[in-house]
């Protein structure tokens, strides 16, 4: 596969949002999301902020899935943190090498970083893969507080 991964633009709002639509109700993620999240979370990713950025996975001209991250300072590794919060490859394009070629991707676009990523227990195809590129289990219980 020829595979290419660029920034995300407008263009792409709806065939990513209905991309999200497929994820987030999906057994992968925990939370179900909304529209009004989806939406936002793709304004912050084609946006000029400085938290999220989004990426496009294509074979030729067509878009085989999404990718997102988040940024921020881990004082617990004393260094900058890229969250990688959605990847999501189209059914028949999995198994194809993508998610490999999006953690080569990001490890060129950002060094000196820890990068962190949340994973289902359940997803072993997802955790299979992330054990290959390199990523531990920590053994954290995350919390959350929306206000």
């Amino acid at each position: 596969m020829n595979i290419k991964i660029r920034d995300m633009n407008e263009s792409h709002r709806e065939e990513v949002i209905s991309m999200m639509k497929t994820f987030y109700s999906s057994s992968a993620v925990y939370t179900e999301g909304s529209e009004d999240i989806f939406i936002n979370d793709f304004n912050s990713c084609v946006s000029e902020g400085p938290y999220s950025e989004g990426f496009i996975f294509e074979e030729g001209k067509v878009v085989c899935g999404y990718g997102m991250v988040s940024k921020s300072f881990s004082t617990e590794f004393g260094k900058p943190c890229i969250w990688i919060e959605d990847i999501y490859i189209k059914e028949g394009f999995r198994g194809k090498g993508i998610g490999k070629e999006y953690f080569d991707f990001l490890g060129r676009k950002y060094t000196g970083v820890i990068f962190r990523l949340e994973v289902q227990e359940e997803n072993s195809a997802a955790i299979h893969l992330y054990k290959k590129e390199g990523f531990d289990i920590l053994p954290y219980t995350e919390m959350k507080k929306i206000n």
